[in-house]
């Protein structure tokens, strides 16, 4: 295969692996709000430094989550134009 048509190949995965990956966060996203609302990460007062950090990671799973699909698919493209 030529590496024109490959390279279209790869961007169009690319783009259907990011689509898929948003549409994965919103069912990810009532999770993460049932988690928070049942550890109560709302209430920094009454809640132990344990339970805060419990409370970081458990909000910092969709960011992460979104920069995984962009690697994901930027590497996948950058793959072809480097090799």
């Amino acid at each position: 295969m030529n590496k024109k048509g490959s390279i279209g190949i790869v961007i169009i995965s690319a783009i259907f692996i990011f689509i898929i990956g948003l549409a994965t966060i919103n069912l990810i996203l009532p999770e993460v709000t049932n988690f928070r609302t049942d550890m109560s990460c709302s209430d920094v007062a009454s809640i132990s430094d344990s339970t805060k950090l419990t409370c970081l990671v458990g909000d910092l799973t969709i960011p992460y989550f979104i920069l995984i699909i962009l690697s994901i698919s930027l590497g996948g493209i950058m793959s072809k134009f480097v090799f």
